[in-house]
């Protein structure tokens, strides 16, 4: 009888010992019981991942896909084969999301692949623009550009804001004495950006008005002749204007003549400066052209004249037919307006004619810098380009030394819309 208590004494100290209590669940042996245990089957992923990639957290056999070792189960990974292209830009791309050796080509790296970016080469220009027009859509090297820009070869003749001078001939560079323009000729302006010219072609005097004597100069007043303070030979100036266009690449250059000579002598001056094959001829009603097409074609130089048109020489575009121009020579900033002056306003090619005159009525060469400052020049052609709701295709301006108007059409070629945020100053 005395056994029993004492086997009974025995069994309660081990079971307080803990001696004979079950040890919990540990799945992987690890010694961290599986309620404890963030991975009961011991495969490498935490329980909580294998479920949510559909397998089983308790069987060490049935462990997650992860082609590319990142840890991220395939079926969550965006990325299944590491290759930083992501499975459903590969499908995309046509290339094996699940292999890193089938990685999509992308020759400008721009994050597109090539069968899917619209310039695989990222020259700025589209790869079927490119292909119509005999370029290599995959060859970086292969391109053109235009005013500096190969995006604007894209754009139409009417959709870009040339910089132009008013008798651009006119300077006291070129020697002329009275109704001066600008302090610099031709190279100079070339040189400092301006693609468009205003110029007045006349015979060099009332005695010598043969094909040969054709002269760019400008009156200034009914008692004497317009060249007799100043002339350009006109030969020699669209001469030097080729060579500057042969010695430049996709640029559009345009001419506005206000003429008094007979159009056979106009067409004998580009002739034999070798610039007539050169000139565009435009159709009206039909849509302009794009400066690359303009350039490829050959024909890089448009031609505006302020007299009638005439079928005998289509090339000769008359300006009040084939474009518009505001006001110009105003007393005060204050009058300058945007509205149609001289032209037809439904045109989209237009002048924005931006200078003044002095009291005498010839260019002011101290006010020049206020009309052209950058801020003045850049509001009031954006105040225009709203107002008009069409983009000036010319900003003319006399004493284009003096302030900056290069620099606002650079800046407004870089907008697409007047409401577009202005871009920063060159």
């Amino acid at each position: 009888m005395e056994e029993r208590p004492l086997s009974l004494l025995i069994c309660f100290i081990l079971l307080s010992s803990g001696c004979l209590s079950s040890s919990p669940p540990d799945l992987d042996g690890d010694g961290i019981s599986d309620s404890e245990d963030l991975d009961d089957d011991g495969d490498g992923w935490n329980d909580d991942i294998e479920l949510n990639c559909s397998t089983d957290p308790l069987d060490g056999d049935s462990f997650p896909e992860d082609e590319d070792w990142d840890l991220i189960c395939s079926i969550l990974d965006d990325d299944d084969d590491g290759d930083d292209w992501s499975d459903s830009e590969e499908e995309e791309c046509s290339t094996d999301p699940k292999s890193e050796m089938s990685v999509p080509s992308d020759l400008d790296s721009d994050g597109l692949c090539d069968i899917n970016d619209e310039d695989a080469d990222g020259d700025g220009l589209p790869n079927l623009w490119e292909e119509e027009r005999g370029f290599d859509p995959m060859d970086p090297e292969d391109y053109m550009s235009c005013h500096g820009e190969s995006v604007y070869c894209m754009r139409s003749y009417d959709d870009f804001t040339f910089p132009e001078t008013h008798n651009a001939y006119s300077s006291v560079e070129d020697g002329v004495l009275i109704g001066v323009n600008h302090y610099t000729g031709l190279q100079a302006q070339w040189d400092g950006g301006i693609r468009a010219f205003m110029v007045d072609s006349h015979h060099r005097s009332d005695d010598n008005t043969s094909a040969e004597d054709v002269r760019f100069c400008h009156g200034t007043g009914q008692f004497f002749h317009p060249c007799l303070f100043g002339e350009v030979d006109a030969f020699e100036w669209i001469s030097l204007l080729g060579s500057l266009m042969d010695n430049s690449s996709g640029d559009v250059v345009t001419l506005l003549i206000e003429n008094y000579v007979p159009a056979e002598h106009l067409e004998f001056l580009f002739l034999e400066t070798g610039m007539y094959d050169r000139i565009y001829t435009h159709t009206l009603g039909e849509s302009w052209p794009s400066l690359g097409d303009l350039v490829l074609s050959g024909t890089d130089l448009v031609v505006f004249w302020e007299q009638s048109q005439n079928d005998d020489f289509p090339w000769l575009h008359d300006f009040g037919v084939f474009s518009w121009t505001t006001d110009y020579a105003e007393d005060s900033q204050e009058e300058m307006s945007c509205t149609v002056y001289r032209g037809d306003g439904s045109q989209p090619v237009w002048h924005l004619n931006n200078w003044l005159s002095n009291a005498f009525g010839l260019p002011d060469p101290v006010r020049a810098g206020e009309v052209n400052d950058y801020d003045a020049l850049l509001n009031r052609s954006i105040e225009c380009w709203e107002i008009m709701d069409n983009r000036p295709t010319f900003v003319a301006v006399d004493y284009w030394e003096d302030g900056e108007i290069t620099n606002v059409t650079i800046t407004m070629n870089k907008m697409s819309h007047w409401s577009d945020e202005v871009p920063p100053r060159p």
